[in-house]
């Protein structure tokens, strides 16, 4: 097969280093089909479902003991470790990226020497953020501004579930690396035994023992211990034996470098992420209280979608991440497509699912008459925001896997731009009608930029691969 050549393109020092651990090596041809791309999109739609269901499960055993402000603590302190663990975010992503890369390549040492990093980060990371849980605890309760009841809870929560935290970022290690390697249905399982003994212990520490917050922190830590154990056995023949990289290979300071530069970048567009729909929320709160909690079920929806749609852009990140690992133009290009195809699709089905069964499923998530016609008033708009969203999911997914960090980060800045001064100019002039308009604009933009550097991306570094094998 052979590509178009082109010239060397200015590269980032983790596109540099792409290369240069990559190397030049021989097109390794693999045919992307739906089948390939539903054998990650569905396991991984049920993984991603399995994480509401697990905090529903903890916020309803503890709503049993009819106390609003220890349902509060858990809530707050779910708000500061989302906060904590996002700044890692990286160890799932961005090591999926450089697995599926490794993968395509053929290197096995390389895959092993990703995941081995990742996971010497993980407990690194997780150890400091054990060490740091008092000034952590106490930063989040005061910029969450909560009662003293409730900060006694967040407290008490915190104290216990941050013990978690090794095995936690262990697992979005793993997770990462297998979903590299093309095991969904590993993850998947994974995933059930970490919803499934969180879900069973807390009932059985509350309900059963009375142990209250902390009983619902307890079944969390062991729920994550058990699931790092039982990956063990799936993890130990792929390091070790003959095949096992050196410690110089692990500690490579360029590959070291690839990572960091990854994680840096996820890691502002993540933030960005979270202060964008923080914004959202506390624009909102400035309309008027049940405005607020209309826009607070209504936001429900496009979570909901969110979940079905990381499906398919995580199996863009492995098949992509595949495909540039092999040099494999026409795999890219069909990753690329199927993917947005199948994405497309699932985003119009939500819509048109949220179009029919929106009004009762509000009146299911409030009791309050007024808050249910407010939200009915602008039901139009959350079932937009799948199809806003879809192609900003797709290719976050494209972009991670091709390990495009940089791209990513400017252009969910610019969006953010466009987001914030989309609000200025049409919240006095449409109220939340301009809210809701705002951020689908900041979805759109995500997509529609994204898509925008996609083909120079494509060429540059394909066509260094290309320009490369021939010299």
């Amino acid at each position: 097969m052979q590509h178009e050549a082109a010239p060397p393109q200015p590269e980032s020092a983790a596109g540099r280093a792409t290369t240069a651990l990559l190397g030049n090596g021989p097109i390794r041809a693999f045919d992307v089909t739906n089948r390939l791309v539903f054998s990650i999109a569905v396991p991984m739609t049920l993984a991603y479902l399995s994480v509401p269901l697990a905090g529903l499960v903890d916020t309803a055993v503890i709503g049993q003991l009819g106390n609003a402000e220890l349902i509060g603590g858990i809530a707050v302190g779910a708000i500061i470790l989302d906060v904590v663990f996002t700044t890692f975010n990286f160890l799932r992503s961005g090591t999926t990226g450089l697995t599926a890369q490794a993968y395509g390549a053929g290197d096995v040492k390389e895959e092993q020497a990703v995941l081995l990093r990742a996971l010497v980060l993980a407990v690194m990371a997780g150890a400091a953020v054990i060490a740091l849980q008092s000034p952590l605890t106490s930063l989040g309760i005061r910029a969450m501004d909560v009662g003293p009841g409730i900060a006694d809870a967040t407290e008490r929560y915190l104290f216990v579930r941050i013990w978690a935290a090794p095995f936690m970022l262990a697992n979005y290690a793993l997770v990462g690396w297998f979903l590299g390697v093309g095991r969904a249905l590993l993850v998947l399982g994974f995933q059930a035994v970490l919803a499934a003994t969180n879900i069973g212990l807390s009932i059985l520490f509350v309900l059963g023992f009375g142990w209250g917050v902390e009983g619902v922190a307890a079944a969390s830590v062991i729920a994550e211990v058990l699931t790092f154990l039982v990956s063990i056995p799936f993890v130990l023949p792929h390091v070790s034996g003959t095949a096992r990289p050196s410690w110089k290979r692990i500690f490579d300071r360029l590959a070291f470098l690839r990572l960091v530069a990854v994680n840096r970048d996820i890691m502002v567009r993540s933030f960005s992420l979270l202060f964008a729909f923080a914004y959202f929320t506390r624009q909102g709160a400035s309309l008027g209280a049940v405005v607020l909690a209309a826009n607070a079920l209504l936001m429900h929806f496009f979570l909901f979608a969110g979940y079905f749609l990381d499906g398919f852009a995580t199996a863009a990140e492995q098949l992509v991440g595949r495909s540039v690992g092999a040099r494999h133009l026409a795999a890219f290009d069909r990753s690329v497509r199927l993917t947005l195809l199948w994405g497309f699709g699932l985003a119009g089905g939500l819509a048109g699912l949220y179009l029919l069964a929106g009004g009762p499923l509000i009146d299911l998530m409030t009791t309050s008459e007024e808050v249910r016609e407010t939200a009915r008033r602008y039901l139009l708009w959350a079932c937009l925001t799948p199809i806003a969203g879809v192609l900003a999911f797709q290719m976050d997914g494209i972009y991670i896997g091709a390990t495009w960090s940089r791209e990513m980060r400017n252009m969910m800045l610019a969006s953010l731009a466009a987001f914030v001064l989309a609000c200025w100019a049409l919240m006095p002039l449409f109220g939340n009608d301009g809210l809701w308009a705002a951020l689908l604009i900041l979805l759109g933009a995500r997509g529609a930029t994204l898509s925008w550097r996609l083909p120079a991306r494509r060429q540059a570094t394909f066509g260094e691969f290309s320009a490369n094998a021939a010299g």
